[in-house]
C-alpha cells in the first residue's frame, strides 16, 4: 500500500505533511513549521510519529519540533552537508543515499538554491515528492543562499521525475505564482486553465498544494527557461537555459 498523507496548514502560509505507512504504522513528519497542528492531526489519526524530516534550516521548517519531542520520539532526518545548522539529526543523508520510512524507500535529492544543502526526498512506491522550498507549485523558492545556476540544477533533477508526481511543497504561494507566470507565459494555454482553477480554489480556501510534476512542467515557468514563448517574452531568444532562469527568478524576485 502508499502512503496515506495528510497536508497541513501551519503559520500564516506554511505546510508541514504527514506521510503514514499502513503496513507498519510508521509515521513520516516532513517539516516542523508549528507544533499545534500536527499534533492535533497526529492525535485525530491516532498515530505515533516515528520519523521526521527537515527539508532545510529555516525557522519556518524547524520551529515546532522541540514541542513534539515532547510527546514523541522520532528518528530525526536532514542533510549532512547541513548538519551544523540543523536540529541535532540521528540520520545525516546526502544525494543518493535512500531513507526508509516503514516499508517506504525514499532517494534523497540535493537541491540546493533556497539554502545551500537543501534536501527533497522521492518516494516512488507512492509517487510523492517532498521538495520543501526547492521546487514550488507554480515556482521555486528565492536564491537566499545559492546561485540562479545551481537552483536551475537542483530544478532539472526534480523534473525528470515521472508525471504522476505529487510534489508537496511548503508554502501556499500558488495563486501569486500564478499571477507572476502570466505576465511571462501569457499565451500558454494550460497555464491559463490552471490559473482559473488556482483561484477557484484560493477564493473557497481549499490548498493549491500537492502539486503534480507533470503540470508543473507544462506550466511553471521556472521549469520552462527553454520555452520560445519565455524567451521571446522577455528578449532572450538565444540565452542560455541559466541566463533565462536567473531572469526570470530576479522578475518574479521584484514582482
Amino acid at each position: 500500500m502508499s502512503f496515506e498523507l495528510l497536508t497541513i496548514h501551519c503559520l500564516s502560509d506554511n505546510y508541514a505533511f504527514l506521510a503514514h505507512d499502513p503496513d507498519t504504522k510508521a509515521t513520516l513528519l516532513v517539516d516542523a513549521p508549528e507544533p499545534d497542528p500536527i499534533l492535533t492531526k497526529l492525535r485525530e489519526k491516532k498515530w505515533d510519529l516515528t520519523h521526521v524530516l527537515i527539508t532545510h534550516h529555516h525557522w519556518d521548517h524547524v520551529d515546532g519540533l522541540s514541542k513534539l519531542l515532547e510527546y514523541y520520539s522520532p528518528q530525526i532526518i536532514g542533510s549532512s552537508s547541513d548538519i551544523n545548522r540543523l536540529p541535532p539529526l540521528h540520520l545525516s543523508v546526502a544525494e543518493n543515499e535512500k531513507i526508509k520510512i516503514g516499508n517506504k524507500v525514499g532517494k534523497v535529492f540535493e537541491v540546493s538554491g533556497h539554502t545551500i544543502g537543501h534536501i527533497a526526498v522521492y518516494f516512488e512506491e507512492s509517487n510523492l515528492l517532498f521538495t520543501g522550498d526547492s521546487l514550488m507549485a507554480l515556482g521555486c523558492g528565492r536564491l537566499f543562499e545559492g546561485t540562479a545556476g545551481q537552483m536551475w540544477q537542483s530544478l532539472q533533477k526534480l523534473s525528470n521525475l515521472p508525471d504522476e508526481t505529487v510534489v508537496c511543497s511548503g508554502h501556499e504561494y500558488t495563486e501569486t505564482n500564478a499571477n507572476f507566470a502570466l505576465t511571462i507565459d501569457p499565451d500558454n494555454q494550460d497555464l491559463i486553465r490552471r490559473c482559473k482553477e488556482i483561484k477557484k480554489l484560493r477564493s473557497d480556501g481549499v490548498p493549491t498544494v500537492p502539486s503534480n510534476l507533470g503540470e508543473e512542467r507544462n506550466t511553471n515557468p521556472f521549469l520552462r527557461p527553454w520555452s520560445k514563448n519565455i524567451r521571446v517574452n522577455l528578449d532572450m531568444i538565444d540565452a542560455t537555459d541559466d541566463e533565462v532562469f536567473a531572469k526570470i527568478r530576479a522578475l518574479k524576485d521584484a514582482y
